[in-house]
């Protein structure tokens, strides 16, 4: 079984904010951390124009990132592929994959946000058609010698691709899910998925992508992709104490998620407005080490998944009570699933 992390990288209460400059070196602690302990995976994703995320250009952080770590395998969930010019972000990519010596991840995704894209003077509503042929332009780019492409949006005539990645013939390839369906599109084209939805749920779309490998890939020798499962996460040494340190850092962060549906007069309905029924849903795990182990276990279990990523810090969560946090969750969730400090796959095993 392999541990991973997502993160956000939120902003903080006002009344508890810190200079950026602060704020990335503490994260960044915090991401040598995860390394030690033997996390195999981190994640961020990509925010803007709002206090959810303050890694708006995710490809500057995974530069310190790399630099930080010695095993930990990292990526955005997700590059929001219509704000980018396709060619040069497959620099980008190449240039990371080296600098982490072949640990990048690549996590592709049209963006979530109405709001965010807008800014930039793009139409939600054609968000998907310029994601779907940014991707085919990324793979073209990461695959081949010289680029050629005559899309709707994008054009390229004989560009020469001076960079290549480290990992051939592309990084490995992550998608958000969500719904069911889009299983069918992922298992064919050998991508990792990572969803946050209910256990029941994962569990279908574990067994449903599983099943659609099989069929596309069977008998091919083929190392099957991850089906990663993630959930806030709070331990502490009681369970009174965690429940005390949880709940405020969830509405913080949920007021973070809302910022700019609010703002436009709306609200996202992505995640439940209260801790109370985050909790009750199984969407936030809390308690000592004994009540996470439980309950990591059992969503294990149900779902299926074989990544389980915890979300350890957001919202008013301290780094001291991080640092606890996931030095408890490792001991007392990671080691009993591997019999030791969880050790991460050997590189480019999926």
């Amino acid at each position: 079984m392999e541990f991973g992390v997502f993160d956000q990288l939120d902003r903080r209460a006002p009344a508890e904010q810190e200079p950026l400059s602060d704020y990335y070196e503490s994260r960044l602690r915090l991401i040598e951390r995860y390394d030690r302990l033997g996390f195999s995976h981190y994640f961020v994703s990509e925010h803007h124009s709002t206090p959810l995320g303050m890694a708006a250009s995710p490809g500057i952080f995974f530069s310190s990132v790399a630099q930080r770590t010695k095993r930990l395998r990292f990526g955005p969930l997700v590059y929001t592929l219509p704000l980018y010019e396709p060619y040069r972000l497959i620099e980008e990519i190449c240039m990371l994959d080296h600098l982490s010596r072949g640990r990048y991840q690549l996590g592709v995704g049209k963006g979530i946000s109405p709001f965010e894209v807008g800014y930039f003077g793009i139409d939600h509503a054609e968000a998907q058609a310029r994601y779907i042929e940014a991707m085919e332009v990324i793979l073209k780019g990461l695959r081949e010698p010289v680029l050629n492409h005559d899309g709707a949006f994008y054009q390229y005539d004989d560009v020469p691709m001076e960079f290549a990645p480290a990992q051939r013939p592309h990084p490995p390839l992550w998608y958000g899910m969500i719904n069911p369906a889009t299983v069918a599109w992922a298992a064919p084209n050998n991508i990792n998925i990572v969803s946050h939805v209910p256990a029941s749920l994962m569990a279908t779309i574990v067994r449903d992508y599983n099943e659609a490998w099989d069929k596309a890939h069977g008998g091919s020798g083929a190392t099957k992709p991850y089906t990663a499962f993630g959930r806030h996460v709070v331990v502490a040494e009681t369970d009174d104490e965690a429940f005390a340190i949880a709940k405020p850092a969830y509405q913080a962060w949920h007021a973070c998620l809302q910022f700019l549906w609010i703002r436009h007069g709306t609200t996202s309905g992505a995640h439940p407005d209260t801790f109370e029924e985050a909790h009750e849903r199984g969407l936030i795990i809390v308690g000592g080490p004994e009540r996470v182990f439980e309950e990591v276990s059992a969503q294990i279990e149900e779902s299926g998944t074989d990544l389980f990523i915890s979300r350890p810090m957001f919202g008013t969560i301290t780094d001291a009570q991080a640092e606890r946090s996931i030095d408890l969750y490792a001991e007392a969730v990671m080691a009993r699933f591997n019999g030791a400090a969880a050790e991460p796959a050997a590189l480019g095993s999926r």
